[in-house]
């Protein structure tokens, strides 16, 4: 199978570009490592990928490049975009360029191909359409409350993936719920708590620690992934892709600093403006429709993201 993964340079990207390798599909990487947020850590994963078989990297910005090539795939998986709840608020028209645009541009590139050669498109969404959940989990019909420019993004997003379903493009959206683990980017949670641990300094915390989230390990965001670009879906499906169980920020904090073997030193800061106070994924549609459900918990998540920090600072030691 042709299999095209975008923003394969970022976190998701290139755990997804990675398997899809590895399960023996031909895999074309795209992204535009220049315009990540994390320039320097997006290159040196780039060239990881572009030396593995079966891997061919394709640098392209998909807010202004031709995208003919990208679309010529049996399954195109779209992950690139601009990250960030927090960082939104003050890159509004970045954020519409590279989530808004990219996707309708690429969406539309797909829709240019012959009606028996499209594409199927999996699309990338987010818990955070949703806002903050109630007194149970979220699911997929549930009225969307998106609370800052990077949620409102990825609700148009959605829109799009949805009008083109009803023009004849087989679209899957994957609600992505506080994905961690091996490559996590730098300003997301785990990977600030764990480089502050190891470092002998303060964990960083927005607001009291009583946030929960359905902190969701990439190994099973992976695999969720594959499973929607291999099954029959109904076009223009939304798919839950989180942990059933919510676990607070302050509880694993302490499952962190346990296993790192140091002290639950925090440092308080202010609360990030539509940062939801609990995400919280039903995910029966997933079990029902991709057979998935998150398999790792979140002790064993972390203590394999604790490995990873300490072998790449073992590795700029030796370096």
């Amino acid at each position: 199978m042709r299999v095209v993964v975008t923003g394969a340079a970022g976190f998701v990207g290139s755990h997804v570009a990675d398997a899809f390798a590895v399960a023996g599909h031909e895999v074309l990487a795209v992204d535009a490592p220049g315009r990540s947020l994390t320039p320097d850590l997006a290159r040196r994963t780039w060239a990881d990928l572009a030396a593995r078989p079966g891997v061919v990297a394709a640098e392209l910005d998909l807010a202004v490049d031709e995208l003919g090539p990208v679309a010529a795939a049996d399954v195109v998986v779209h992950l690139a975009g601009r990250p960030g709840v927090r960082d939104s608020w003050g890159a509004r028209r970045a954020v519409e360029r590279d989530n808004v645009r990219a996707t309708a541009r690429l969406l539309a590139a797909c829709m240019r191909r012959p009606a028996a050669l499209r594409p199927k498109v999996v699309v990338a969404s987010s818990s955070s359409v949703y806002g903050s959940a109630g007194r149970r989990p979220n699911r997929e019909d549930d009225p969307l409350n998106p609370a800052s420019p990077y949620a409102a993004s990825k609700v148009e997003v959605e829109r799009l993936a949805g009008a083109a379903a009803r023009d004849g493009l087989r679209t899957v959206l994957l609600r992505y719920f506080s994905v961690y683990g091996p490559r996590q980017r730098p300003d997301m949670a785990f990977h600030r708590f764990v480089e502050a641990a190891l470092s002998g300094r303060p964990l960083p915390v927005f607001g009291d620690g009583l946030r929960s989230r359905s902190f969701t390990h990439v190994r099973d965001v992976v695999s969720a992934t594959l499973a929607a670009a291999a099954e029959d879906l109904p076009p223009g499906i939304a798919v839950n892709v989180g942990h059933h169980e919510p676990v607070t920020v302050r509880d694993a904090i302490a499952m962190l600093t346990g296993a790192l073997g140091v002290p639950a030193e925090i440092r308080r800061e202010t609360p990030v403006a539509g940062d939801a106070t609990r995400t919280w994924a039903d995910t029966a549609r997933a079990r029902r429709l991709l057979g998935w459900t998150a398999a790792t918990d979140l002790a064993e998540g972390l203590a394999d993201q604790i490995a990873w920090h300490r072998a790449a600072h073992e590795e700029v030691r030796v370096g």
